[in-house]
């Protein structure tokens, strides 16, 4: 069966970061994108796995400088159910894509645009990345040890989890909407909101007073014996999320610890001198060992993977976490659906490698393609 999002047909305006991973998310699931990319854009020269996230769709290049590209897009649109748009605030509409003009052409268009800041506010023509969000929204604050800096979280947080699964969120409910109502509207998709929207369970423990501002003392922050990642004798690592009395007591089984020679679990002043005996015991012996001590117990300890690793494992092996596309080990698509399965329908195409197929099949003309190919406003890289 073809993914739940089967029959839904969206135009993507090319980007990076979290817009083409929103987009990943629902091409994957099924929905048929077409990916514009403009001539010498950012992805143009960018090699095959560094675009992991243009998969399961098809690569159109448009010269948006063109007039009769643009209203090639606008005629594409009209044609669509979704549109997407990666840019600041404004830029769109200066293309001549912004929503007003788009969805007076077609009421039911749902129209998303992704950005770091939103669409206002005195920060919203202003650059930023993922670290940015972060830092603003409260998150970085908290990530970190006692008296070190704040620890970057790769780029994880605000690209891809408050900003690519955000947009494709927005996106799946406003097009539900829409199938409804036969009305569309625009997605205001922004990263600071979508961290701030993760950081709810620390705001809500904060208000509870059960959280400190001070970094590297908390529950989740590495400042519980329980919560943290300890080094093995091999120098590989270990990490312990005993967080619950019962697998608490099977971690310090693991361990060897008679609980009764140590304070209580939560007792927070005593969580210093327990993670100084952890730290011993887990330097003791070598990772393997340890996964070994904790195989089959719901201790909650697991080894640090690296990302050579993690592929290879044979839990995510077994489960097909990762997957093999054409030489290029990536992961599998998310969500797994019982019936409507997600698939990577289609590896990363050359920028523009899709030109003319993809819009034949959309009901282009082929004199118009034609045309346009000879005037510049479209290229075909195949």
């Amino acid at each position: 069966m073809p993914g739940p999002l089967n029959g839904i047909k969206i135009v993507e305006l090319a980007g990076v970061g979290p817009a083409p991973y929103g987009c990943m998310l629902l091409a994957d699931a099924g929905a048929e994108i077409l990916c514009i990319e403009r001539p010498g854009g950012a992805l143009t020269a960018t090699p095959a796995p560094l675009r992991i996230e243009q998969r399961s769709r098809s690569s159109v290049g448009v010269n948006l400088k063109e007039p009769s590209g643009v209203e090639l897009v606008r005629d594409l649109a009209a044609k669509a159910d979704a549109f997407i748009e990666p840019y600041r605030p404004g830029v769109a509409e200066r293309l001549g894509l912004g929503p007003d003009e788009l969805l007076a052409r077609n009421p039911a268009l749902v129209y998303g645009r992704m950005t770091g800041w939103g669409q206002d506010g005195h920060l919203a023509e202003r650059a930023g990345h993922d670290i940015d969000y972060a830092a603003l929204s409260g998150a970085l604050w908290g990530m970190g040890r006692a008296e070190e800096v704040p620890a970057p979280p790769l780029n994880l947080v605000a690209d891809f989890g408050g900003g690519g699964m955000l947009l494709a969120f927005g996106m799946t409910a406003a097009l539900l909407e829409a199938k409804t109502s036969g009305q569309g509207q625009v997605v205001d998709a922004a990263m600071i909101d979508g961290v701030a929207s993760m950081m709810h369970f620390v705001y809500g423990m904060r208000a509870a007073g059960v959280w400190s501002s001070e970094r590297g003392s908390n529950l989740l922050d590495s400042g519980a014996p329980f919560y943290e990642v300890y080094e093995t004798s091999d120098g590989g690592y270990m990490a312990a999320g005993a967080v619950e009395p019962q697998f608490y007591a099977l971690l310090l089984d693991g361990l060897g610890l008679d609980p009764s020679s140590l304070p209580s679990q939560f007792d927070k002043r005593s969580w210093p001198e327990v993670k100084a005996r952890f730290k011993a015991i887990f330097a003791s012996r070598t990772r393997s060992a340890w996964e070994e001590i904790f195989d089959g117990s719901d201790a909650c300890v697991f080894p640090v993977l690296s990302i050579d690793e993690a592929p290879r494992h044979p839990v995510l092996t077994e489960r097909g976490v990762y997957v093999d596309d054409g030489g290029l080990i990536q992961p599998a698509p998310v969500p797994r659906f019982s019936r409507t399965q997600a698939t990577i329908s289609k590896a990363p195409s050359v920028p523009g490698a899709d030109t003319s197929s993809s819009l034949v099949a959309w009901g282009i003309d082929e004199a118009r393609i034609d045309e346009l190919l000879d005037h510049g406003a479209l290229f075909d890289d195949r």
